[in-house]
């Protein structure tokens, strides 16, 4: 079978094609930063099938994002992505993470600032625990700062509000979406074309 070999900011994405394995998805939980950012950056990856905006990671059951807002929930803001492993592996996806955020900040991504926007991955099982473990070493050697990012088991996932799902897709022209989200993925998109 043959694979896609993708060099981002130092980092070695695998993407395969498709083969008979497709249609079993696995689902990843992620935080970093505001999630119309992340969500925007994950969809522009092959074998991600599907990314929902939602919130971990606290106490208090549906949280609203007026809740989770004040930073007194204990949630973050953040993304459920279901990806189809024939096409695209959790290490890559991982791998992905570190760039699309800083995960040297504790507690805030740019002007965002709060708990609600820390650096977190939530693992489903060992597996993801210690791909996620050793993907957060890994990256360490590409930052001079220490990176912060927690790993927690996910004890579970709430959607986030209709409006916030596909935001950057719906509501392009939207200020932040022009300031924050747009330059970010039109560098992402760069990199991804031209295989660096």
């Amino acid at each position: 079978m043959q694979r896609l070999l993708l060099l981002l900011g130092g980092f070695v994405l695998l993407f395969a094609p498709v083969n008979a394995n497709e249609g079993k998805t696995e689902f990843l939980v992620l935080g970093g930063g505001c999630f119309w950012c992340t969500e925007a950056s994950y969809e522009l990856l092959p074998g991600v099938k599907d990314v929902v905006s939602g919130y971990a990671g606290g106490q208090r059951p549906n949280p609203t994002y007026k809740e989770i807002g004040t930073g007194r929930t204990g949630h973050a803001e953040v993304i459920r992505i279901e990806y189809d492993p024939a096409q695209v592996s959790l290490e890559s996806l991982l791998e992905f993470f570190w760039l699309v955020h800083d995960p040297t900040t504790m507690n805030r991504q740019g002007a965002d600032v709060g708990p609600q926007y820390r650096s977190i991955i939530l693992y489903a099982g060992d597996a993801q625990r210690e791909a996620a473990e050793r993907s957060r070493v890994l990256a360490q050697e590409s930052f001079s700062r220490p990176i912060v990012t927690q790993i927690e088991p996910l004890t579970k996932f709430w959607p986030a509000e209709d409006y916030h799902q596909d935001y950057f897709r719906k509501n392009p022209t939207q200020a932040y979406c022009q300031a924050v989200i747009a330059p970010k993925v039109r560098k992402l998109e760069r990199k991804i074309e031209s295989g660096r």
